[in-house]
């Protein structure tokens, strides 16, 4: 097999891949523009319909969008700012600081990983009971201020990226724990920083079990759980419930398109080495 012959072997598996990736957010927008009676036909409709403006209207009547919107926003913005601040101090004494018990804690840390989440649900209810956050965003923002991947991520990040000599360096410049961290840490591991921001960022957007459980007034709904309120108990209006999944993921989509440029040009820095 020739080098040109594997070349476009590869880039065909390549598009199929992207086009198999990509299909269901097309399927997603098709039922989005159509109504909920041709997204029943078989064969299946495959092309962009008309319906959008109905079914946009139908999906802010029906819930209170751009409150719960704004909701999400809140929460995923604060929980992201929050994890990336804890996450990479815990990370950098970790993997740079000798402390008593820290192979103990970490190991505890890595432990957690092994619990289902969902073991997690009735305890940390009652615990919201006992402080009074029930139907409060802070509910939803405090418990998720760290957690253990990206803990374990940023310190297997720092323990590689970060040469000790560096730190010496700065340690003999006097600079303590927090200016070691903000000014030689912090710098280098942006290309980290960015990647656990976009992943935790799109957890606690998407985020609807927890929501579901400790949210109890309709204001202070997030968007994933005022989402669901729009399936029927008479039936599933598919093309409704297709609109409000497209208005969820575009804020998303355009966060990405936002910040992919950085995002990959931190990479391509974090590569090069000096």
């Amino acid at each position: 097999m020739t080098r040109r012959t594997r070349g476009l072997l590869l880039h065909g598996v390549l598009i199929l891949g992207t086009v198999l990736a990509m299909f269901p957010f097309y399927w997603m927008v098709v039922m989005a523009t159509n109504s909920t009676s041709d997204i029943y036909q078989f064969p299946p409709k495959l092309t962009f319909g008309g319906q959008l403006v109905t079914n946009l209207r139908n999906v802010l009547d029906s819930i209170d969008f751009w409150g719960s919107m704004l909701n999400t926003v809140i929460v995923a913005c604060t929980t992201t700012a929050l994890v990336l601040f804890f996450d990479s101090l815990a990370a950098f004494a970790f993997a740079k600081y000798d402390f008593p018990g820290r192979r103990m804690l970490f190991g505890v840390l890595i432990g957690t990983f092994f619990l289902p989440v969902g073991l997690a649900v009735i305890p940390g209810f009652v615990i919201m009971v006992e402080l009074g956050w029930v139907g409060s965003l802070k509910a939803l923002i405090v418990p998720a201020a760290a957690n253990a991947f990206g803990i374990f991520f940023l310190r297997q990040y720092i323990h590689n990226a970060v040469p000790d000599s560096v730190l010496d360096a700065a340690r003999l410049d006097g600079a303590g724990f927090f200016r070691q961290y903000l000014s030689v840490v912090v710098p280098i591991i942006r290309p980290g920083l960015a990647f656990l921001g976009i992943y935790t960022f799109i957890a606690a957007w998407n985020d609807f079990i927890w929501p579901l459980v400790v949210l109890v007034n309709p204001d202070q709904l997030t968007l994933q759980v005022a989402l669901q309120q729009l399936n029927s108990v008479h039936g599933l209006d598919y093309s409704r419930i297709m609109t409000g999944a497209l208005l969820s993921v575009i804020p998303l989509i355009a966060m990405f398109l936002l910040f992919a440029r950085n995002f990959v040009g931190d990479l391509a820095k974090g590569a090069v080495r000096e």
